[in-house]
């Protein structure tokens, strides 16, 4: 039941942090909201939350968002029964007729931009006593280490977690393709990765730089630097096997004429790297995001630390920060600023040791934001259901695993809604709380890009303003959705939670008014004059106002909550 009284003294929506609390309240150890009662929450077995983009207000037919001055906007609306739209479209007959209101929400974000629905259900701040644990842990180990590079080795779960490649002498989790080496180490033991201070290997910061050819990107150029001396130990352009379609020069810096004199071929450098990275004691490599440097090489190496990793976005985890933020934040300089120039490697790679040398003098403290956050598995894990930890399923498009789902104890990746519906109800038995999310209506109204790796962008917050396939038809895709929830709600057992939510709204006019602003932005930075630009292409006042409209449209969502009934 919704506290309308309490609604109507907030100033904003229900947020999306609202609901994540909702659910730690009926799933873990969050106190009871103010904004809804739930009357004997200790009786529900199971929660099932589900986000669905793309269910607007119109196509439930519900009454406009109040715009008088004296009528709140933030009140639940009440769900009228299925009927037909002027257009015959039925809309989605299931929720209709399972819920009685729709709670607007509000997505997260500021003025001109909307922030990462999915970041602020899943990450949560930590409780009080939580935060005391986590002090006195990191006091402890302050006391008992030395300032040492040695403290920020990655350890095997925090590997697995970010997508490193993984050697078979560490765990049998990544099945090696044809090409892929692994480094040579002389004894597999727990000084593996966790070695003496007595005795510090040599670590080297590594960065790669890439081209697109025919067979996908490969890698161009390579730079290794000695941690203790500053010195480029190897810097090699790479000749690539295939014909080069695009030498992604903004990012890469590489150019046809530099790569024209790269002899080396990726053979050649993969095993000379990997001759270095097999040396006695195996020395720590040292990159941001070097996964993806240990990807492109094909190389598996047991000691990594990873600047992306060890300090800290200010949204805090799982987002990770770009390098040269963090350059320009903790090291006062600016990297990364050639323009169409694109990055130079050993430019970035000796950020990366200057960062770590940073962190090394400072402590684990240094580059973290006191957001104290957390997933909201880690908090769940805490938690007992009749005195059995609570688990939990991540049923999702893409990798979630990698992603939102990394604390939960199950992670199904899907491709298609059939598949999340599949993979919610075969996790449905031995799972307190269960996450999936349908996808199909947002992609059919356009909503939902492709990046340039063919990953779906599925995440409102970093939508683009153009959708890369043609809008499915409409009314067969609800009626499908109507069909998967009815599926799903049958396969629910009795007193299951339902939580339905959109997030947000349509976000492709704010998206494409970021997308102006951002090219004037950059086209002032390159040195241009506003007076140069096409008028067209210029950012207004105007244009601004329109941004602050659109954002405000786009953070509108809509929650349906639900018991079902013995």
């Amino acid at each position: 039941m919704y506290a309308k009284g309490e609604i109507l003294k907030r100033r904003e929506a229900v947020g999306i942090h609202d609901v994540r609390e909702l659910v730690l309240h009926l799933v873990a150890d969050a106190p009871p909201p103010s904004w809804v009662r739930v009357e004997n929450p200790r009786s529900i077995n199971k929660v099932v939350t589900l986000l669905i983009p793309g269910l607007t207000p119109e196509l439930l037919h519900l009454p406009p968002l109040p715009t008088s001055a004296t009528a709140n906007p933030n009140l639940p609306l009440q769900v009228p029964l299925p009927q037909l739209d002027a257009a015959g479209t039925p809309g989605v007959p299931f929720i209709q007729s399972t819920f009685t209101y729709a709670c607007p929400t509000r997505a997260p974000g500021d003025q001109f931009r909307m922030h990462s629905v999915l970041n602020a259900f899943f990450q949560g701040p930590v409780t009080g006593e939580e935060k005391k644990r986590r002090l006195t842990d990191r006091l402890l180990s302050e006391r008992a280490q030395e300032k040492t590079p040695l403290r920020y080795l990655l350890s095997l779960e925090q590997m697995i977690e970010n997508g490193y490649p993984i050697p078979s002498y560490l765990a049998e989790v990544f099945d090696k393709p044809p090409g892929w080496v692994e480094t040579t180490v002389e004894t597999v033991d727990d000084t593996l990765l966790s070695p003496s201070t007595s005795d510090i290997p040599r670590i080297f910061a590594m960065d790669c730089e890439m081209c697109m050819t025919d067979a996908g990107k490969q890698l161009a150029r390579v730079c290794l630097i000695d941690y203790a001396s500053g010195i480029v130990v190897y810097d090699q352009l790479v000749k690539p096997n295939q014909p080069v379609t695009d030498y992604l020069t903004r990012w890469s810096g590489i150019t046809a004429e530099n790569l024209s004199k790269a002899t080396a071929t990726f053979e050649e450098v993969q095993a000379h790297i990997l001759s270095v990275l097999s040396a006695t004691p195996t020395p720590i490599l040292l990159g941001h995001s070097l996964e993806s440097d240990l990807n492109v090489l094909k190389i598996c190496h047991p000691r990594c630390i990873d600047t992306a990793l060890i300090f800290h976005h200010p949204r805090g985890r799982p987002l990770k920060p770009g390098l040269a933020w963090l350059t320009k934040k903790w090291c006062n300089r600016e990297i990364q600023n050639r323009g169409e120039g694109g990055h130079d490697p050993e430019e970035d790679a000796r950020a990366c040791l200057d960062l770590l040398r940073k962190k090394v003098e400072n402590g684990p403290g240094y580059g973290e934001f006191k957001v104290d956050t957390e997933s909201i598995f880690e908090r769940m894990s805490r938690s007992k259901v009749k005195g059995v930890p609570v688990t939990s399923a991540v049923v999702d498009h893409g990798n979630p695993s990698a992603w939102h789902g990394q604390k939960a104890t199950t992670c199904v990746a899907c491709s298609t809604d059939a598949e999340v519906l599949e993979g919610l109800i075969t996790s449905l038995e031995p799972h307190h709380f269960l996450f999936g999310r349908f996808t199909a209506l947002a992609d059919a109204r356009g909503w939902i890009t492709a990046k340039s790796s063919g990953d779906p962008v599925l995440d409102a917050a970093t939508a683009s303003a153009t959708s890369s396939t043609p809008p499915a038809d409409l009314s067969t895709v609800l009626s499908t959705l109507d069909a998967q929830l009815r599926e799903l709600y049958a396969a629910l057992p009795a007193r299951t939670a339902v939580v339905i939510f959109t997030g947000h709204s349509d976000p492709r006019r704010m998206a494409e008014l970021n997308a102006r602003k951002a090219a004037f932005e950059n086209a002032l930075k390159m040195g241009k004059n506003a007076e140069d630009i096409e008028k067209e292409s210029r950012w207004t006042s105007a244009d601004g106002r329109e941004l602050e409209e659109e954002v405000e449209k786009a953070k509108r969502g809509l929650l349906f909550l639900g018991v079902k009934g013995a």
